[in-house]
């Protein structure tokens, strides 16, 4: 039978090695072996294991619940990203900095950067936006917590293997999204570099022979449809990263 290292399953899996041995010592999700020397083991049972984890927790299953759902009991887990959505609403009522910072670090280790972009922290930006008085502190707290989080996993990301890039907003000024962008993409294997500005007419010539990532916020307009193709065609690496 083979066994594989956490690194090894980590990689496999696509999941942080912090968040296996949470799994495990937490929530007692997980029994790997142990090698001679004290080391976790993990074998192919273990592997779909996780991969089944992986699932309920990306559709929005609290991490605390899955076990029940793994041993067969009927768990209420239809409001998975609603109930996380409340939870960070909660907190940003408290206004209180130190609270929000610990929220976003706790579901950023148990969630992918994919999911809680998409089913968290944008639809809390969305749902601030609506108020024009005192949810516009609040919202201004959690983007600068947002960048500060996404800045220090770009920061984890460069001591792993990946291919060098840049990320360019292209005529939206949403600076937090901007940064939430290039958390993904550094989740995808890239070591992301940001230009804090974006810009209304990037200028790819000013950096020959490096990946360049193109973010609007919105679908691309007929101009930029033939600006992207007239970089392509001169041989620049330019891709629009979109919704």
């Amino acid at each position: 039978m083979a066994f594989y290292s956490i690194g090894d399953v980590a990689e496999r899996c696509g999941i942080n090695p912090v968040t296996l041995r949470a799994w495990q010592r937490r929530y007692g999700l997980l029994k790997p072996q142990r090698s001679i020397g004290g080391h976790r083991q993990f074998d192919e049972d273990d592997i779909q294991r996780i991969e089944e984890i992986k699932r309920w927790v990306d559709s929005g299953v609290p991490v605390g619940k899955v076990k029940a759902l793994l041993e067969g009991e009927e768990v209420a887990v239809h409001d998975g990203w609603a109930s996380i959505q409340e939870e960070m609403m909660s907190v940003l009522r408290h206004v209180h900095p130190a609270s929000l910072r610990a929220k976003i670090v706790e579901i950023g280790r148990k969630h992918s950067a994919e999911n809680l972009i998409d089913n968290v922290f944008v639809p809390v930006r969305q749902k601030l936006s609506l108020d024009q008085h005192t949810a516009r502190t609040m919202c201004s707290l959690l983007d600068g917590m947002l960048i500060d989080y996404s800045v220090s996993c770009l920061s984890e990301a460069r001591k792993k293997e990946g291919k060098e890039a840049l990320l360019i907003g292209w005529g939206s000024d949403d600076h937090t999204r901007l940064w939430l962008e290039a958390w993904r993409l550094s989740q995808r294997g890239w070591h992301i570099t940001v230009l804090a500005e974006p810009l209304d007419s990037p200028r790819p010539e000013l950096f020959p022979g490096q990946q360049i990532f193109l973010w609007t916020g919105k679908a691309l307009s007929r101009r930029q449809h033939e600006q992207l193709a007239h970089w392509q065609e001169q041989g620049f690496a330019v891709t629009y990263h979109g919704i």
